[in-house]
């Protein structure tokens, strides 16, 4: 590759690289670009948790079928551990011979020329390593070279100040979030609620009029029907600001990955998502499947402990799908109790208000299904 056309498709990389904020965009970006730029057959990328394992790990160059045949994400294991501990960078001429390799799967893909990158940024205790680029057997050539890890180098720096970035823009997103909630409580304070005693009072005033001076009551009356009026359209205002402004923004299926994503990062279970064939939604639809999605999700973490879920978002030409699926401790779906503990009811009005169709699967041991089908149209 001559240097001007390195130099050009470097700088565009760079570019598309800066372009997202959100960090699993960042994360995707960064492996699709590395596997293109440097011409490799694999590509992957993987961001560490404090469990051992990794808080995210995106591959290219895998199908969705060989991933899933693969299994679990891996731990941080031979070399992939080697990558987030030691900052120097590894290039070698096949993985499988070094002696700090581990194993992978069955049907994991033969790796042989290797070239890892550690994603290094500045951290309270001097350099972070953030994550690792890893990549594997370059197209028509049997090495990597000394320019080849050069060019991965410069684009793993502007890797780390982007992943950096989308770091602070989710952080700074969920401090909004909660100034948002804080504003909904003072509003409903300020207002519904001080409403909602002067409704009280009032009523109270009118049943100690009825007997003694009734015409006096029905006025008192009056002003409970005109006081629940107010309250009603107070709540009805704040409501209608309650639509998550990431879900204006960005729409459905990004709104769940960035949510997803947050609950990853504070949570031990791992949260698998998928995307695939949704089209735009209404507004009303699109909140409430976001919805249901929260509340079971919060069900799997909180109730279920699950270890494991998995959130689908799908569509074909006639309905959205929705389907959140846990492997957690399952319940009895005849107790009336454990239902409203887990918000089914909740789960089933939002549904039913976008003329859509909850299915709830479940048993003690077994694990939870909630699926969520919504027509188009």
């Amino acid at each position: 590759m001559d240097s001007r056309r390195t130099l050009d498709e470097l700088s565009a990389a760079v570019l598309q690289v800066a372009a997202h904020r959100s960090v699993r965009d960042v994360l995707q970006t960064i492996v699709g670009t590395a596997r293109s730029l440097l011409d490799v057959q694999y590509a992957a990328l993987g961001v560490p948790d404090e469990q051992g394992g990794f808080a995210e790990f995106v591959v290219d160059g895998i199908s969705d079928e060989q991933w899933a045949a693969i299994g679990p994400l891996p731990r941080q294991h031979g070399m992939l551990g080697v990558m987030l501990s030691d900052p120097t960078p590894q290039r070698l001429p096949d993985l499988r011979s070094d002696p700090r390799f581990g194993w992978w799967p069955r049907a994991h893909p033969a790796l042989g020329a290797f070239l890892g990158m550690p994603i290094v940024g500045p951290g309270t205790d001097g350099d972070e390593i953030l994550g690792a680029i890893y990549l594997a057997n370059p197209n028509g050539r049997d090495l990597f070279t000394e320019d080849d890890e050069r060019l991965l180098g410069v684009l793993a720096a502007h890797a780390a100040i982007a992943l950096t970035n989308a770091r602070l823009f989710e952080r700074g997103r969920e401090l909004t979030l909660v100034q948002e909630r804080q504003r909904i409580a003072r509003e409903l304070h300020d207002a519904v609620a001080q409403t909602l005693f002067s409704l009280r009072l009032t009523a109270q005033a009118a049943a100690a009029l009825v007997r003694r001076d009734a015409e006096r009551a029905l006025t008192e009356l009056d002003a409970v029907t005109a006081l629940a009026t107010q309250a009603t359209d107070e709540l009805r205002q704040i409501v209608a600001e309650l639509r998550p402004p990431d879900l204006s923004r960005e729409g459905l299926a990004a709104t769940l990955a960035s949510r997803i994503a947050l609950l990853n990062r504070v949570h031990a279970s791992a949260i698998e998502y998928t995307s695939t064939g949704c089209p735009k939604l209404g507004p009303k639809v699109e909140e409430a499947m976001l919805r249901v999605a929260e509340e079971a999700l919060h069900n799997a973490l909180q109730h279920a402990h699950a270890s494991k879920v998995s959130v689908t978002l799908s569509g074909n030409q006639r309905h959205s799908i929705l389907e959140i699926a846990d492997d957690g401790r399952g319940f009895d779906k005849s107790s009336v109790a454990t239902s409203h503990r887990l918000g089914l009811a909740s789960m089933r009005e939002r549904s039913a208000a976008v003329h859509g169709r909850l299915t709830v699967e479940s048993s003690p041991g077994k694990g939870t299904t909630v699926r969520m089908e919504v027509p188009h149209g």
